[in-house]
């Protein structure tokens, strides 16, 4: 953290998007620049003295199980504390339950501090999406009881969809929700049915961090025979409270009967506990009786429909998350570069012994991968910011203009999570290089930053995943609405771009590249056989997020002809023309398989390999 990162996040929140404008809506109408500088000046304080200090405490100190309860080091306690009291859980919701009004993009910007100074310290982000869930698909006593508290920083939560046996294929899950006798749709808190089943790999399921948990569960329900209904139809959506409570939001003293079966500890992200959890074993019997209670939410067998709500959320805070952690692996470096001495300058001079030796950011090669870190962090954190103000246009925006939003938003969801995951992790390696030996010690942050990383390409839905929801979803959706208003606005880019000489060359190379992504899209589905069209799913997502981040580094490049600073024109000019000679190239190769259909990886013999 510091003035370098703090004037680029200002460069992209007023100079390119524009934020202050929101605050002509009637919703953002009491906010202004000052008070959003007000937000940011506060989450970047508590993040440099609460987070930061104790990234590698944290990394060191992993969560632990008594038998009883999970213990944690006492910063992070107090990191959580600090995070709660500046009212950044709820900085979106309405002033009438306590919230700030805040627009999204600027709770998005001041987030980023967190996640750059200790990511999983400052993983609130199954909270947030957990209670947003539940104002979109609870009842009004749902939302008073268990989305009310969470925001107020009283309960945590979470979202529990794996399961040990079925990993990602959310249509292969064993728990089943059963109604609690009869009477049970009568529940005041909803109706009320006795879970039993193992979910895994529930980031923060259990702690000592607040008073009670919120889980978020899938489960599936019986037909009217009490047979489980197979596949996705059955599947529905609960609130399980880890401890219960009455309809006042009060502890009535009595536990769920969730248990911790284990911890999970990880390459990285050890700061968050990552659980196995048993619903209805029987350890804490409700009224006499085994089966966790939950309470459904929304409609039975509409549970995956309303998840999703919460799903793509955390995707984009993965997405966040690996973006700020290639952030402070980017100026870890170009610190070290700054200051390490070693080596001398190529050519005649270099030979001579006697002179002291150069920094090493004075060599090219160094140079070529701070400018890649550059370009890959700096144009994912752009995307990342982008996509939030679209969640303002779709929330707060003219009707047309709001539809729009949101159905960019889903074709750009996937290519915010998948895109940082992957290169912003590249970024880390990067990191790791220029540290030489010593990137591999814990004297210095880098090999953490690369390890907490590591975990973003799989967290909230793999990369595989991701490339089947865009190729054979997001492209398509609304007979491919989605990818033509996307091209409309690379289009509008291009254009703004060729009025400027200096940027001619680029967008001419953007126009062959999205032309060449609608090609491979086309050609992928040209038989309509989806095993032809996915089998290179990843290929064709590498291409068209390089696609996307081009386009992002062209609109900077447009927006930044009017900035003020030397710096920022000139850093945005050579990180754009680092992108375009160095990285957008590699999207041939890429769409030259998605394009052919090759099935190379899906004919090849299982003996073969």
């Amino acid at each position: 953290m510091g003035a370098n990162y703090r004037s680029k996040l200002d460069f992209l929140l007023y100079d390119w998007l524009n934020a202050e404008s929101l605050t002509q809506r009637p919703r953002f109408a009491e906010h202004s620049r000052q008070t959003f500088d007000a937000v940011l000046d506060t989450c970047e304080r508590i993040a440099r003295e609460k987070y930061a200090p104790f990234n590698r405490l944290i990394d060191t100190e992993e969560p632990r199980f008594d038998g009883e309860r999970v213990i944690l080091p006492q910063a992070t306690h107090d990191a959580h504390r600090a995070f709660v009291e500046s009212g950044m859980l709820s900085a979106a919701q309405d002033y009438e339950i306590g919230g700030m009004q805040l627009p999204y993009t600027v709770q998005a910007a001041a987030n980023s501090f967190f996640a750059m100074a200790s990511v999983s310290i400052g993983s609130n982000m199954l909270t947030s999406g957990n209670a947003n869930l539940l104002m979109v698909h609870g009842t009004e006593m749902q939302k008073k009881v268990f989305a009310l508290n969470e925001f107020a920083g009283r309960w945590a939560g979470t979202m529990c969809l794996s399961e040990p046996q079925a990993g990602s294929s959310i249509s292969d899950i064993a728990t089943r929700a059963l109604p609690d006798g009869d009477g049970f749709e009568k529940d005041p808190l909803g109706p009320r049915y006795r879970l039993t089943g193992n979910k895994m790999w529930i980031s923060s399921g259990d702690h000592e961090l607040t008073e009670n948990i919120v889980h978020i569960v899938l489960a599936k329900i019986a037909d009217e025979n009490g047979k489980l209904i197979s596949g996705t139809r059955g599947i529905s959506l609960f609130i399980v409270p880890k401890r219960m409570v009455d309809t006042e939001g009060r502890l009535t003293g009595e536990r769920n009967d969730v248990a911790l079966a284990g911890l999970n500890h990880k390459l990285g992200w050890r700061g968050t506990t990552n659980t196995l959890l048993n619903f209805g074993e029987g350890r804490y019997p409700v009224d006499g009786k085994a089966g966790a209670v939950g309470y459904l939410v929304g409609q039975p067998g509409k549970g995956l429909h309303c998840m999703f709500h919460m799903m793509n959320e955390a995707r984009i805070g993965v997405g966040t998350s690996a973006v700020m952690l290639g952030m402070a692996g980017y100026q870890a470096s170009l610190e070290y570069a700054r200051t390490r001495a070693q080596g001398r300058p190529a050519g005649p001079a270099g030979k001579d012994a006697s002179q002291p030796p150069v920094r090493i950011i004075e060599h090219a090669d160094v140079r070529r991968m701070l400018l890649a870190q550059k370009a890959y962090c700096e144009g994912a954190l752009a995307l990342e910011l982008y996509c939030a103000r679209l969640v303002d246009e779709q929330k707060t925006g003219p009707a047309e203009a709001a539809d729009d939003a949101r159905l960019l938003l889903e074709v750009l969801t996937p290519i915010a999570k998948s895109w940082p995951s992957e290169w912003c992790l590249e970024a880390n390696s990067l990191a790791i290089q220029i540290h030489g030996g010593y990137g591999y010690t814990r004297d210095f942050p880098v090999e953490q930053y690369w390890r907490d990383n590591r975990l973003n390409m799989i967290h909230e839905g793999t990369h595989g995943i991701q490339a089947m929801d865009l190729l054979g979803r997001k492209v398509r959706m609304e007979d491919g609405r989605g990818l033509q208003l996307l091209a409309a606005r690379i289009q509008t880019t291009i254009d703004q771009a060729l009025l400027q000489p200096s940027l001619a060359a680029h967008a001419g190379a953007l126009g062959r590249a999205l032309a060449r992504v609608r090609a491979a899209t086309q050609a992928a589905w040209a038989s309509g056989n989806p095993t032809e069209a996915l089998a290179n799913a990843v290929p064709y997502m590498q291409a068209f997020g390089h696609m996307v981040i081009a386009w992002i580094w062209l609109n900077l490049a447009n927006g930044a002809a009017a900035c003020r600073s030397d710096a920022i024109r000139a850093g945005v000019a050579s990180a754009a023309t680092y992108f375009y000679h160095y990285e957008l190239p590699k999207i041939v190769a890429w769409l030259r398989v998605a394009q052919s259909c090759d099935m190379t990886c899906v004919e090849i013999p299982e003996e073969a390999f």
